[in-house]
C-alpha cells in the first residue's frame, strides 16, 4: 500500500476520507472538552500526516492543556506531520517515526486522556483489532475517550468491535456510519480501571 497516495484524498473536499476526517475531528475536539482540568495527555496511533489532530488543536479552546504524542511508522508522512505541527506552532505536539504497534515505542506518553485508534482496525487481522481494544483499557485513563474507524464491508466486523470495547470497561458515547454505508466510526469512554497491564508483544501486525 502506497499511504502517502492514499492521504492524498484528504486534499478532495468532497472525499469519503474527508469526511470521516471532520466526523473524527468533532470527537475529537469534543473529548478534549471533557478531559478534567489541568494537562491532556493524547496519543495517536498511526497518526500518518496527523490531518485530525493538527487540525483540532489550534483553534481549540484548551490547546495549551494538550501534550500530544503522534506515532507513524511512514518517514515521509511523520515529516509531513511534524511540519504541519511546526507551521501551526503546536510545540506541545510530538511526532514520533516509529511502530505504534509497540507499546513501549509510547509508552512514556501514557495513560491517554484521549486515544486515537483511526485507520487501524482495518488493516489487520480480527484477532489483532480485539487485543488492540482490550489493550486499550491499561492505556488510558478512566475516564479517557478513545476514537477509532473501521470499514464495514462483509463480513462487517464493527458489531464485534462495539461489543469488545463493552467488554473492555467502555462506554460507548456514539457510533456513526459514513455517507456510503461503508465506514463505521466509533467513540467510547474507559469506565474503570483496567485490570492488566500493558501487554508486552505487539498489538497488530498491518497486512497491507
Amino acid at each position: 500500500m502506497d499511504w502517502e497516495a492514499w492521504h492524498a484524498a484528504y486534499d478532495d473536499p468532497s472525499s469519503l476520507l474527508t469526511a470521516r476526517l471532520r466526523q473524527v475531528s468533532q470527537w475529537l475536539s469534543e473529548a478534549i472538552d471533557r478531559a478534567p482540568a489541568g494537562p491532556v495527555r493524547l496519543v495517536s496511533l498511526c497518526a500518518g500526516q496527523g490531518r485530525d489532530v493538527i487540525g483540532v488543536l489550534p483553534g481549540h479552546s484548551r490547546r495549551d492543556d494538550v501534550r500530544a504524542v503522534l506515532v507513524e511508522a511512514g518517514p515521509r508522512l511523520a515529516e509531513a506531520a511534524r511540519g504541519a505541527a511546526a507551521e501551526a506552532g503546536l510545540a506541545q505536539l510530538e511526532v514520533r517515526e516509529a511502530d505504534a504497534a509497540a507499546v513501549a515505542s509510547f509508552a512514556d506518553a501514557l495513560p491517554a486522556d484521549v486515544l486515537l485508534l483511526c485507520g487501524i482496525f482495518g488493516n489487520v487481522s480480527d484477532e489483532d483489532v480485539k487485543r488492540t481494544i482490550e489493550a486499550s483499557a491499561a492505556m488510558c485513563t478512566p475516564g479517557a475517550t478513545v476514537i477509532w474507524t473501521r470499514h464495514r464491508l462483509p463480513p462487517d466486523l464493527t458489531p464485534r468491535i462495539r461489543a469488545w470495547f463493552a467488554a473492555s470497561g467502555f462506554d460507548e458515547l456514539a457510533f456513526a456510519v459514513g455517507r456510503d454505508s461503508l465506514m463505521g466510526l466509533g467513540t467510547n469512554r474507559l469506565l474503570r480501571a483496567a485490570t492488566a497491564g500493558l501487554p508486552d508483544r505487539p498489538l497488530f501486525t498491518f497486512r497491507r
